[in-house]
């Protein structure tokens, strides 16, 4: 079976709608309601064929959201932990947002503070007092979403070690998984406990059971096979140890890591770059495995729907009748006509 769900970016709202994407934002809970419900309105009544609606990249999933819902501390993954290491939030008011880089530069491994002590940051304990708020206020029926979360399902969603690693410590820190392994080692296992500690509070403190985990290793696709041994499989699999199902999140091309996924523990689903061959998954992994795949990114800029359809026939027959999603973020700079293209196809090659 082959289904299609995707997601719309700030950059097209922003063009379309004229909401900014602001610092309060991000920060103020009913600022953030009454904009997302503006986007998802908009979005409904202009892409009306698209399975789609607004949230982040690749994170919230349209069947379990609803306009009722706020999202308190919807920010990625990386950027909350980031701020908690002292890096400073870069808000864009037609764009993604961002953090300061190389937080970590200047912090030796054996200078890592204890987790548990980030719980006392400033910002940790505001999302607490917003959650609070909302869950006290009865008569507007709003349902909060803590931090780490993006809709009802209870799948929190995290960055994996090494892309973190690679955001606070900059490009040195690909040179140091090979160099330096054992401080990578200390930096990984500690960066992935406080994900875990993080993901752990924020379920209470926003009564939210955590019914599985979405690592985000984005740069795996650019290390080798035995650093994603070393380094990949072990830190993922201790998130898989706590939370059970692991949805894992590879953004490029991957196909050499796909053998090495099959040693993550808790593995449920895999979710790939538009390059990775769908056939290779499936040898290793059978038609049942959930897999979602994206189309590539030059592909939904064409004006032609010529590229697209070529990659989705490619897809649809390594896919052998497997369970498979194609997710898209529709980007402003995205030809439309190609999407409506590729939900068309797809359609037709369900009857």
């Amino acid at each position: 079976m082959i289904r299609i769900a995707g997601s719309v970016s700030k950059s097209w709202l922003a063009s379309r709608v004229g909401v900014a994407f602001d610092r309060d934002y991000y920060f103020e809970p009913r600022r953030r309601h009454e904009v997302d419900r503006l986007c998802n309105d908009y979005v409904r009544r202009a892409l009306p064929d698209w399975n789609v609606f607004y949230t982040e990249s690749n994170l919230g999933r349209i069947e379990y959201f609803a306009d009722n819902q706020v999202l308190v501390g919807g920010i990625q993954p990386n950027m909350i932990v980031g701020m908690l290491l002292g890096a400073e939030f870069v808000a864009t008011d037609d764009a993604d947002a961002d953090i300061t880089p190389g937080c970590l530069g200047h912090i030796s491994a054996a200078d890592l503070p204890a987790p548990e002590t980030l719980l006392d940051h400033a910002l940790v304990r505001e999302f607490d007092r917003q959650l609070r708020h909302i869950q006290a206020d009865r008569s507007s029926r709003r349902h909060a979403i803590p931090p780490f979360f993006w809709d009802a399902s209870g799948r929190a969603a995290v960055h994996g070690a090494v892309t973190s690693g690679l955001k606070y410590y900059g490009d040195a820190f690909f040179l140091a998984l090979a160099t330096d392994p054992e401080r990578c080692d200390a930096i990984v296992r500690w960066l992935t406990d406080v994900s875990a500690l993080l993901v752990q509070h924020f379920a209470q403190s926003g009564r939210m059971p955590v019914h599985g985990i979405h690592v985000g290793e984005c740069a795996a696709c650019m290390i080798d096979v035995d650093n994603f041994r070393r380094f990949v499989v072990p830190t993922v699999s201790m998130l898989g140890r706590l939370f059970k199902q692991v949805r894992f999140h590879s953004c490029g091309r991957s196909d050499h890591l796909i053998e090495a996924c099959r040693q993550i523990e808790g593995l449920a689903e895999l979710d790939v770059g538009g390059a990775t061959s769908v056939a290779v998954i499936r040898t290793h992994f059978g038609t049942d495995f959930p897999v979602g795949i994206a189309p590539l990114v030059d592909d939904m800029r064409s004006l032609s729907t010529a590229p697209i359809l070529a990659w989705f026939r490619r897809v649809a027959e390594e896919n052998a009748e497997g369970d498979l999603t194609i997710g898209f973020h529709f980007e402003k700079e995205y030809n439309a006509e190609t999407i409506q293209a590729l939900h068309d196809a797809i359609r037709e090659f369900q009857r």
